[in-house]
């Protein structure tokens, strides 16, 4: 726990540096909407399923487009292990726009643990990022055509904690409260000026609806920092997201 602490302050620390030596921060507001799935095939494998439709502006336009998919790996008594493939395409939005939409190919990898202490539902998941991002130059007629793909890397480490509210664990038909925090760092050649590339901190209220279904609203506070060190998003999203689990295991 002292270590966590430690990483945490450590994160804030940084953030705050990061966002005071900005020269220009928006604030925004946006809602995402998602749909999770770890459908279990086996005893050892399973599979991921991920959609987010992005919105800027309280749904109003477009933000972006976010698909995974993957392969889980369990170990017994253990943590989770996947690796996979996601299709995104952002568009331009805010007060801070891109100059077009383009298309990323990302591969990631990742580790989820997860522990109990009383109440509190511990997941700590760390992942691995290797983006293949797009980028378009201007033709002879002033449209943006595709140019080349740009490869950059990112680490991420979120700590999520669900606290059950009627029920004494995550079972059915439980109202519970979650959150977590989740720093993005960029790494290896092509990091701009900011290593720190994104803040998030999260909250919401969610219902375990059965084993396999749950749903969860509330509220993203993200920062986006530029890689130019002088350009910064405060995010404020609403988030609604579903999980449902299918487990595809035969019965004994």
């Amino acid at each position: 726990m002292m270590r966590i602490l430690l990483f945490w302050t450590v994160i804030i620390f940084t953030s705050t540096l990061s966002l005071s030596a900005q020269k220009q921060v928006d604030t925004q507001s946006n809602s995402w909407y998602m749909y999770f799935g770890n459908h279990r095939i086996s005893e050892k494998w399973g599979l991921h399923t991920e959609y987010q439709w992005r919105r800027a502006d309280f749904g109003q336009t477009w933000q972006q487009s976010l698909m995974r998919v993957g392969i889980d790996y369990y170990i017994p008594d253990g943590p989770m292990i996947t690796a996979g493939y996601g299709w995104i395409v952002s568009f331009p939005y805010g007060q801070q726009p891109i100059s077009y939409s383009f298309n990323e190919h990302r591969i990631w990898e990742q580790l989820i643990l997860k522990h109990k202490t009383g109440r509190f539902n511990f997941n700590h998941r760390y992942r691995l990022e290797q983006r293949f991002l797009e980028r378009k130059k201007l033709d002879a007629d002033g449209n943006f055509v595709q140019d080349e793909y740009i490869f950059r890397q990112r680490a991420r480490y979120r700590l999520m904690v669900a606290i059950p509210l009627n029920n004494a664990s995550m079972k059915e038909k439980t109202l519970f409260i979650a959150g977590y925090v989740e720093p993005f760092i960029g790494f290896g050649s092509g990091i701009g000026s900011n290593i720190l590339d994104q803040n998030r901190l999260y909250g919401a209220l969610g219902f375990q609806i059965t084993h396999s279904l749950q749903v969860q609203a509330g509220y993203l506070n993200q920062m986006i920092f530029k890689s130019d060190a002088i350009h910064v998003e405060r995010n404020h999203n609403f988030q609604l997201s579903l999980s449902y689990n299918i487990d595809l295991r035969q019965n004994d």
